[in-house]
């Protein structure tokens, strides 16, 4: 099949407009988003943002009051049920039941999906094999760790092969052992080609995963771009120098070429951090302190981070929380 350049890629999933109260409070005002096939959206917010509640919306657990959203082409708000089967859904806290074996999980979904009880048995097969767990599959899951029943509901949501993975907070709660191992199980979907939506408050998650991230707080999105790309509408990258005997001034005049145009350099003590352009290196600075001559005591280039990019964006740190209303 031949792809023409001037054909038009058409997201995967797509919202427009997405509003939606709860009395009161406004927990969506207009948020637009996008997914290409095959891509992970990082959704990012403090709580109550309207993470959750535009997870709901999207995958039909949800009616918005206003906007449009399509899944694969199909409206969600006219055809849930062609959306249902093109969709999984991991949430907040793993919807596993605690009372039956990791195998009936699985074959319990199939049948929903009416796969039959030979279809289901065997898709379910495959997934504990696909996620481990096969060695434990007869085993009742009151008896698992909180990372095995998170496998395990992830699989479960992908029993019906959906198009699009939504991870609504997937490693909240988890210990950092099996927060890693999550984590490099989403790397493995998204590898097979799996579009996700992600959305996280640990912002590492999304630096690491994400090939987008969207921020969003008050209901809207207040920024989107790579994680790249967000770092650097903050200032990419700071050099902290050292001064020692050296005049402040003639440090930063020194570094003229590489800073980043319209910053302001701050003190930090024996030190002067300044802007600079997110691909400066140190041989680059230290050329340019050779050639002002100017000597300095130490040098060091310190990245922004995710962390940064989300302060810089919505005035609070990220914190651990899940999300309840919103």
């Amino acid at each position: 099949m031949t792809t023409h350049p001037w054909a038009q890629v058409v997201p995967v999933v797509e919202a427009t407009g997405l509003s939606k109260r709860f009395g009161a409070t406004e927990a969506l005002r207009g948020l637009d988003l996008s997914v290409e096939r095959g891509t992970v959206l990082g959704v990012l917010g403090p709580n109550g943002a309207g993470k959750t509640t535009a997870v709901r919306i999207l995958t039909t657990l949800l009616r918005a009051d206003g906007g449009s959203a399509r899944i694969d082409g199909i409206d969600v708000a006219t055809a849930p049920r062609r959306i249902r089967c093109r969709i999984g859904l991991t949430g907040q806290y793993a919807a596993v039941d605690e009372r039956l074996t990791a195998r009936e999980n699985p074959e319990l979904v199939g049948r929903f999906f009416r796969m039959g009880r030979v279809g289901a048995a065997r898709r379910a097969d495959e997934l504990l094999d696909r996620f481990s767990l096969t060695d434990a599959g007869d085993r009742v899951v009151s008896t698992y760790s909180g990372g095995m029943r998170r496998r395990l509901d992830i699989s479960m949501s992908l029993i019906a092969k959906p198009v699009v993975l939504f991870l609504d907070e997937p490693t909240t709660g988890l210990d950092p052992r099996s927060r890693l191992a999550m984590r490099d199980l989403i790397e493995e979907l998204k590898a097979e080609g799996m579009t996700t939506v992600l959305t996280t408050q640990y912002l590492d998650e999304a630096d690491r995963l994400a090939d987008e991230i969207m921020v969003i707080d008050h209901g809207v999105a207040i920024a989107s771009g790579t994680a790249d790309e967000l770092k650097d509408r903050i200032g990419g990258a700071r050099a902290v120098v050292e001064l020692g005997s050296s005049d402040e001034a003639a440090v930063i005049d020194a570094l003229a070429a590489v800073r980043m145009a319209g910053s302001n350099p701050a003190r930090e003590g024996a030190a002067v951090s300044i802007p600079i352009r997110p691909t400066t290196t140190v041989p680059q600075l230290m050329s340019a302190f050779d050639a002002a001559g100017v000597t300095i005591t130490d040098l060091a280039i310190e990245r922004a981070t995710l962390d940064d990019v989300f302060l810089s964006l919505t005035g609070k740190a990220a914190g651990d929380e899940g999300e309840h209303t919103s």
